[in-house]
């Protein structure tokens, strides 16, 4: 395939996968569940859905990746089942404009965790932009003293870090991960089970999660995965912010929950700092490859 289209068809996928990945919360909370029942009916729906994918793609190729990879492929599953678990109760313990701001965090997280454990010491620019994020970050926590939101934003933080650890080990593996944060909504399922049993099941609208785990999720997973095999990683990490950009807006639409002062600014510092962070990436990876194409003429 010619590089232009091998571009062009990056840029839809991730596209694609970024704008579905947008309206996760929104049906989270149309449906109007307990945090405990949603967290059941969406990692069950996924994990069923995550099956028949992998069903089918073994059934036409023998090329098909395993499941779980390996003991990283365990950790690795382990870290984003705590990450959903942590996600959902951040969802229904802080606003929609915190939860995923904090979660745009993930990429600095990565970045740090990575000069910590691999050795990939960041750029000064990185560092800058590191710094700025955590302000942004401090002054939404900050606007939650008081507001009951304080636990949800540490639950947003947490799941943050999960995911950025299972992105860590992912690569300093090298395996294929592609399904494993499928197979790792087994741990919050078991969990939400354990606690439904308990507490009982309450869910006053559960098509809207069922949809959400068996087409929404799914989806968004396989094309946001597989953006990288045609785009950088710049491009990529761009697309993941559509979330933290409309996530809010289909959240103030639908159920008219505006974002707090305190949000709006510590948001504002995170988007731009990772827009403009994101945006340098990808022009020092063009100026590398256009380096190579000089140096190594065809």
């Amino acid at each position: 395939m010619p590089s232009h289209d091998a571009h062009t068809r990056g840029l839809l996928l991730t596209a694609i996968g970024g704008l579905t990945l947008t309206v996760d919360i929104p049906l989270i909370r149309l449906a109007h569940g307990e945090a405990w029942t949603i967290l059941l009916l969406r990692t069950g729906t996924t994990f069923a859905a995550g099956l028949i994918m992998w069903a089918v793609w073994r059934s036409l190729s023998d090329r098909a990746p395993q499941l779980i990879p390996g003991r990283s492929g365990l950790v690795v599953a382990v870290l984003y089942g705590l990450g959903s678990i942590a996600f959902v109760t951040g969802v229904f313990n802080t606003s929609t404009a915190n939860l995923v701001f904090i979660l745009a965090f993930t990429t600095m997280f990565s970045a740090l965790l990575s000069w910590v454990f691999l050795g990939e010491r960041p750029r000064p620019l990185t560092l800058g932009a590191m710094a700025l994020m955590l302000v942004g970050i401090v002054i939404i926590v900050g606007g939650s003293v008081g507001s009951g939101h304080l636990f949800g934003d540490f639950m947003a933080l947490c799941a943050s870090l999960m995911v950025a650890s299972a992105i860590t080990i992912s690569r300093a593996s090298g395996k294929d991960m592609g399904f494993t944060a499928l197979v790792g909504v087994i741990l919050p399922f078991a969990v939400a089970v354990f606690m439904v049993s308990k507490v009982g099941f309450q869910v006053n609208a559960p098509w809207w999660i069922i949809f959400n785990g068996a087409v929404i999720m799914p989806i968004s997973f396989f094309c946001l995965a597989n953006g990288p095999k045609y785009i950088s990683g710049p491009e990529v990490a761009m697309f993941y912010l559509l979330e933290t950009v409309l996530a809010p807006v289909w959240v103030w639409l639908i159920f008219s929950e505006a974002p707090t002062r305190n949000s709006l600014i510590g948001g504002t510092i995170l988007i731009v700092t990772l827009v403009v962070h994101s945006m340098w990436q990808l022009h020092e990876g063009r100026k590398r490859r256009a380096a190579l194409a000089v140096s190594h003429p065809a």
